[in-house]
């Protein structure tokens, strides 16, 4: 199956898992934190799957990892 993501969409999920595995947190962790279900993030991890996160979603993610919303999106488009 292709990737159900576009290219930005899976560059910020990419960074996500990046940032998220640096901290030392589980999927199940983080999706606590960002109060989405349980499977949430592994359904957006999983190129499979259509899930993904929005701009509420990167605003909360720059939150618990104390950075600018800007350290997920590209620094040129794609």
């Amino acid at each position: 199956m292709l990737n159900a993501h576009s290219p930005i969409e899976q560059y910020l999920i990419d960074t996500v898992k990046t940032k998220r595995i640096e901290k030392g947190y589980s999927q199940k962790e983080l999706a606590y934190m960002l109060d989405v279900s349980v499977g949430f993030i592994g359904n957006v991890e999983n190129p499979n799957y259509r899930a993904k996160y929005n701009l509420n979603h990167i605003n909360e993610l720059a939150k618990i990892f104390q950075c600018s919303p800007r350290e997920f999106l590209p620094d040129n488009p794609f």
